[in-house]
């Protein structure tokens, strides 16, 4: 409580606070503005017969459910940073200028990441109408109406992506993770009126067992993703004048998580990309889009096909982020030129492969602890039965991670001004 009190002391802190506060609710505020033209009454059913857009509503923090202009959340620019990262994979050059510009080959690459938003963001807009147009949710439309619906789809992802960014800056989290995160607590309310409305006093220990394991999730979590593996590592004495530098020991430390919520959010895009591609093909054949519509829903509403797609693309989608953003090559080198070395291990290629390995095993843990979180509600509904009883999943991660990164730099600014008050 001495901390949360020591904020608001902070006038600079405070400012930085409030402006974030202020543009969350810009955001909830705009995903409460439906699209011109649409009648919601019977999309409800719809999301909620159809898990994977049931969750990517969750996601959105509701916004889905009432077509708003943000309906899509920040997907399509998630979308992009896939391509993006592929893009460094089958392009080594492109890469390289990512690492060796520094920070300015970083904001290019994210302003071609920007860019790269806008047709995304029309594509699955399209895409996501033609959807609900096919299932005969939403009654077809001119087309001067879904040119203007796609116009408003495309702008509240990319005003989206513009509240992220000016999030980002205040330096207190990530902007499009703090963006997710409203999203979710947002539905917080409804929830809980879900539990409330449908409760059952017959069920009271399974209702307890929950609590339980939900605390037991938390802990795992927190405990997952502050888990670290420290590397020892030496720094050689170098004499330059008269004056000694190096001669101490440090630790280089590798998480166990250290791709954080990101494969969980990949891998429910590219969950998505079916169905909005099915829909988008309708530009080639409308035959053709109905029949790979009807084999997606079908093969995307069994539960256990589901869970193994989503458990084997979050994994995998934690060694590829892992690999992109962990260089190990490229810290063995920045050791080397700093006099540093890991005791035992050869300075240079040694290394980087010693880095590797290691790397390797530890997110290995990692992945499969992401992966089994991701599907616990799908486990959870499907050995209590009870369909409200959602235990942990990708919400949970986001909220516990998003908000301990928050807390970390929030803390880190406190001590920023600590140091230069002294």
């Amino acid at each position: 409580m001495n901390k949360l009190f020591q904020i608001f002391e902070i006038p600079e802190l405070r400012k930085k606070i409030t402006i974030v506060l202020g543009l969350l609710v810009v955001y909830r505020a705009f995903a409460a503005i439906p699209i011109p033209g649409i009648d919601v009454s019977r999309l409800a059913g719809f999301l909620g017969s159809n898990d994977l857009l049931g969750f990517f509503n969750i996601f959105s923090g509701g916004a889905l459910s009432n077509l708003s202009i943000v309906m899509l959340g920040v997907g399509p620019y998630i979308t992009a940073s896939i391509i993006m990262q592929l893009l460094t994979m089958i392009f080594p050059s492109l890469k390289e200028y990512y690492y060796e510009q520094g920070g300015e080959g970083r904001a290019k690459f994210n302003r071609i990441t920007r860019y790269l938003t806008v047709p995304l963001a029309a594509l699955q807009g399209y895409g996501f109408l033609n959807l609900l147009i096919a299932q005969q949710v939403i009654i077809p439309m001119g087309l001067f109406d879904a040119f203007r619906n796609v116009i408003f789809i495309t702008t509240g992802s990319v005003l989206l992506v513009w509240l992220g960014e000016l999030i980002s800056e205040q330096k207190l989290g990530n902007g499009i993770s703090l963006l997710i995160f409203a999203g979710i607590v947002s539905r917080l309310p409804s929830v809980i009126k879900g539990i409330v409305v449908s409760y059952n006093p017959a069920l009271l220990p399974t209702y307890v067992s929950f609590v339980v394991l939900s605390l037991v999730v938390i802990a795992g979590v927190v405990f997952i993703n502050e888990g670290e593996r420290k590397v020892p590592v030496s720094y050689s004495k170098r004499v330059r004048g008269n004056k000694m530098y190096g001669g101490v020991s440090t630790y280089l430390p590798l998480k166990v998580n250290q791709a954080g919520v990101i494969p969980i959010i990949f891998a429910i895009s590219l969950l998505l990309f079916p169905q909005f591609f099915a829909q988008i093909s309708a530009f080639i054949s409308q035959d053709f889009s109905i029949r790979l519509t009807e084999i997606v829903n079908s093969v995307m509403s069994n539960q256990y096909i589901y869970m193994i797609l989503y458990f084997v693309l979050v994994v995998l989608f934690t060694y590829f982020y892992t690999a992109v953003t962990f260089d190990p090559q490229e810290i063995s080198k920045n050791l080397q030129r700093s006099g540093g070395f890991i005791p035992g291990i050869r300075p240079g290629a040694p290394t980087g492969d010693f880095l590797a390995k290691i790397i390797n095993r530890t997110t290995l843990f990692g992945a499969l602890f992401l992966g089994i979180v991701a599907i616990l509600p799908n486990i959870t509904q499907i050995v209590t039965g009870i369909q409200f009883l959602t235990l942990g999943g990708t919400a949970l991660l986001i909220v516990v991670a998003v908000a301990i990164d928050t807390m970390r730099q929030i803390e880190s600014q406190m001590t920023l001004r600590e140091y230069e008050g002294f």
